[in-house]
């Protein structure tokens, strides 16, 4: 299984960056969800050959370097995903008050004030993964569940009444070339680059 992440940063970030587990850029998740990667999975209409190109030259991708152009399991997903991504880019989130998320709240976050362009774009996303051959890694928190927000990083944090566009939306693997130390992206869409 592969472990992907759809997320939209409030920070900027460029496509291949690879950063700590611990230490992410400010971000909005999508859907977390996990995918099938081996050699040939159908599903519905869609057909994924997923043979990771690395693997098939015997070499090891050095760290922080970009996805490899013959990467198929991205390419795929990322191509699945394109549309409804360009149609939310640029749209304006709200940052709402605080809240406490995980076990007993102890994780502190910035909830975002509903918005009908974030919720299309998170339901659609949704519907792509549920195609792929694998699962969604936190259903109770998609659909009717979701509830769009940014967690604090230390001292990093948003401000209720603040706005942020929607102008980074990001694939990103949660454990690049099996390793769960860090995070890597694999494709960075952007106003004017969708």
């Amino acid at each position: 299984m592969r472990n992907l992440i759809a997320v939209a940063f409030v920070e900027p970030v460029a496509e291949g960056l690879e950063f700590p587990r611990d230490d992410w850029p400010l971000h909005l998740t999508l859907v977390k969800f996990d995918v099938v990667t081996s050699d040939v999975v159908k599903s519905g209409a869609l057909k994924f050959d997923v043979v990771d190109p690395r693997q098939d030259a015997g070499t090891e991708r050095e760290p922080g370097a970009p996805p490899a152009s013959g990467d198929p399991l991205t390419e795929q997903i990322a191509t699945l995903m394109t549309d409804p991504v360009a149609a939310a880019l640029g749209c304006r989130l709200s940052v709402d008050g605080e809240a406490g998320f995980g076990r007993a709240g102890s994780i502190p976050v910035n909830l975002i004030e509903p918005s009908e362009q974030l919720q299309v774009l998170h339901n659609e996303l949704v519907r792509i993964v549920e195609q792929l051959p694998g699962r969604i890694s936190t259903p109770a928190y998609t659909l009717e569940g979701y509830r769009p927000h940014v967690s604090h990083h230390g001292d990093k944090r948003l401000r209720q009444g603040e706005t942020f566009a929607l102008d980074r939306i990001a694939l990103v693997d949660m454990a690049p070339d099996g390793g769960h130390a860090t995070r890597r992206i694999l494709k960075l869409w952007t106003v004017g680059a969708a």
